[in-house]
């Protein structure tokens, strides 16, 4: 267990876990982003206070990028699941089908944390707009590199802009992600997601 150790304002020694504390901040980054999330609101869950946040997680923004990368290795580690498909359209299924299955997910918070967080970070928080668009555009080159790797394999024809059809993907994926947010369901989503393997390029 990943531990630390800390000291109560009186002197008592706490124990706890890095890794449950830092889900507990992920959450509320995921729920109300990173400017709408107050300290008081990420200590209050976090269960810990502003001390002991900086001694082991640094401030707000090194905060919000250690709870990004674990979004990253746990709820969307899909993503990069998906570039391991046998075909670029089995690919292309996982990542939109799996996205469906987990933005309605009604026991996580609304959206993508990635698609739609840059659009709610302001000029204070330029180093997180940065990071959250590194990350959107990870998730394009992930997929224009792999369907490269398919156009070598005679799996896409030669005609096919790879990189625009990564970004065709990438764009729905995060309208689904809008989407999610106003309410649409599941079937909604998974829709969408079939309308773009309908008219998959062969």
């Amino acid at each position: 267990m990943n531990t630390t150790q800390m000291k109560r304002p009186r002197g008592r020694p706490s124990a706890f876990d890095y890794d449950e504390v830092l889900e507990k901040a992920l959450n509320v980054f995921w729920l109300r982003g990173y400017e709408g999330a107050s300290m008081t609101e990420l200590t209050d869950a976090m269960g810990i206070n502003r001390p002991s946040i900086y001694a082991a997680y640094g401030n707000k923004e090194e905060l919000f990028s250690k709870a990004l990368a674990r979004y990253m290795a746990g709820p969307v580690a899909y993503v990069a699941e998906a570039m391991s498909e046998l075909t670029a359209k089995q690919v292309a299924e996982k990542f939109l089908t799996k996205s469906a299955e987990f933005l309605s997910n009604e026991s996580n918070p609304q959206g993508c944390m990635i698609a739609i967080g840059a659009l709610f970070s302001g000029e204070g928080s330029a180093q997180v707009q940065r990071e959250l668009i590194s990350y959107r555009q990870g998730y394009e080159k992930a997929l224009r590199e792999r369907f490269d790797l398919a156009k070598f394999q005679n799996d896409l024809p030669q005609s096919v802009n790879t990189a625009a059809l990564a970004k065709y993907i990438a764009t729905v994926q995060q309208g689904m992600s809008v989407q999610s947010i106003n309410g649409a369901t599941k079937e909604e989503l998974l829709a969408v997601a079939q309308q773009v393997l309908d008219h998959w390029p062969s």
